[in-house]
């Protein structure tokens, strides 16, 4: 499959006071930028894979649509006019199983930003889209998508955090939890 860019998924947060900052920043004397880390992303436990099985009662290797990974997860940063813009790009990949169903096969994963507290600051799903079929039974898609997280004094950025996974469904992410020897 040929990689493609995501949908221009554009999350914004910019907090009051850090508007002010840059308000107040630009009537004064200059201050030297603040020191910036881009976060790498993190995978959340148990989201790094997804195996899918077909609808049924079935649940042995034989019944198994598709299997997908989390294969290689990155980001860069560029601090522009008072806010970090980050790109994360996620390489996703999937293979066909047994039962795959030809056409459209939708990989669901998630993206979110969480502050110093652990808490989720902003976040939104999204779904990888392959083409699976027994004469095509392996894609690969890389999916891009831009974050931006406020700059100002006293604002930490250090402290955010980019989770990032794929969204099994509760039984999905059971059969993680088994297949690693979890509960």
């Amino acid at each position: 499959m040929i990689p493609r860019k995501l949908i221009g998924a554009k999350f914004a947060v910019l907090a009051p006071a850090a508007a002010l900052v840059l308000a107040l920043g630009s009537c004064g004397p200059s201050t030297p930028p603040p020191s910036i880390s881009c976060p790498a992303p993190l995978t959340v436990q148990d989201a790094g894979r997804i195996t899918h099985f077909k609808d049924g009662p079935g649940r042995d290797p034989r019944d198994i649509a598709y299997e997908a990974a989390l294969v290689n997860v990155g980001s860069s940063c560029r601090l522009s006019g008072g806010v970090l813009d980050v790109t994360v790009v996620m390489i996703v990949a999937v293979s066909a199983g047994p039962a795959v169903t030809p056409g459209q096969t939708r990989v669901p994963y998630f993206v979110r930003v969480l502050d110093s507290n652990g808490r989720v600051a902003q976040g939104q799903d999204f779904t990888a889209d392959f083409k699976l079929s027994s004469s095509s039974p392996r894609g690969e898609s890389r999916e891009e998508l831009a974050l931006t997280l406020p700059v100002g004094e006293g604002k930490n950025l250090t402290g955010f955090r980019i989770a990032v996974g794929l969204k099994p469904t509760p039984e999905e992410l059971n059969y993680n939890r088994r297949a690693a020897g979890r509960p």
